[in-house]
């Protein structure tokens, strides 16, 4: 089986936002399904984790785009896997759309989780080394760290609800990108386009969790932001509009 995942999407109006194309959260969406069914279609997706009682979970994500996918675009998206180590995998990404042109780049970084104390679990090293490839790594900068900013803001209050779950019960990771873009205002979107949406998962949210939603603009253009409970980040970003 190729090293290399290849999947293939349709934007749908419903998928788009106001400007007509598609949106972070979206091509977020379609990345982690890409990551998901070539993990799976390998031998260590759900079902080959849940056989050793563990789980994968995304740590960092970085996605850089030069264009959108708009309606009713055809795109392909080709994922594979960059790094292997101990407790990390890296996942990298690249989004075209029907005439070869590249739309954007993603860089990810995965962890194994036991699925019963939520601690990390050592990764099958030698067995995911041998879908590593020789394709470059995307021209972008890896995740990274990411400065705080909880302690400067005044946060937005916000209580994860029955629409934030994902199956494990947990605030779904594209939740988290969907409540830190909706703290800017609308006029931004109009004018701009993000460049650049980088976040750092840290801790899982629960149902009925009181949160606070942080943002300072730290140069022109960049934004550090932070979703935090009792004061502590569960995640940190970084957006960069252009």
């Amino acid at each position: 089986m190729n090293k290399v995942g290849e999947f293939h999407f349709t934007t749908e109006p419903y998928l788009l936002d106001f400007k007509g194309q598609t949106t972070i959260p979206m091509i977020g969406n379609y990345l982690l399904h890409a990551a998901s069914v070539h993990a799976e279609e390998r031998g260590f997706g759900y079902s080959g984790m849940s056989k050793r009682n563990a789980a994968w979970v995304l740590s960092r994500l970085a996605i850089e785009m030069k264009d959108y996918p708009r309606m009713s675009e055809q795109v392909t998206l080709y994922t594979w896997v960059e790094e292997v180590g101990k407790l990390f995998t890296n996942r990298s990404f690249e989004l075209v759309n029907s005439e070869g042109k590249t739309l954007g780049y993603a860089r990810s970084i995965w962890a194994a989780i036991d699925r019963e104390s939520r601690r990390p679990t050592l990764l099958d090293v030698e067995g995911l080394s041998v879908y590593l490839t020789e394709k470059p790594v995307p021209p972008i900068e890896k995740p990274g760290k990411i400065t705080p900013v909880e302690q400067t803001t005044e946060g937005i209050p916000y209580t994860v609800k029955y629409s934030d779950l994902d199956v494990n019960g947990h605030l779904n990771s594209i939740k988290y990108m969907e409540h830190l873009l909706d703290m800017f205002d609308l006029d931004l979107f109009k004018q701009k386009n993000i460049s650049r949406f980088e976040i750092a998962y840290q801790s899982e949210g629960k149902y009925g969790m009181d949160l606070s939603l942080h943002s300072a603009e730290i140069a022109p253009d960049l934004y550090n932001m932070a979703i935090c409970h009792e004061g502590k980040a569960i995640c940190r970003a970084a957006v960069s509009w252009q």
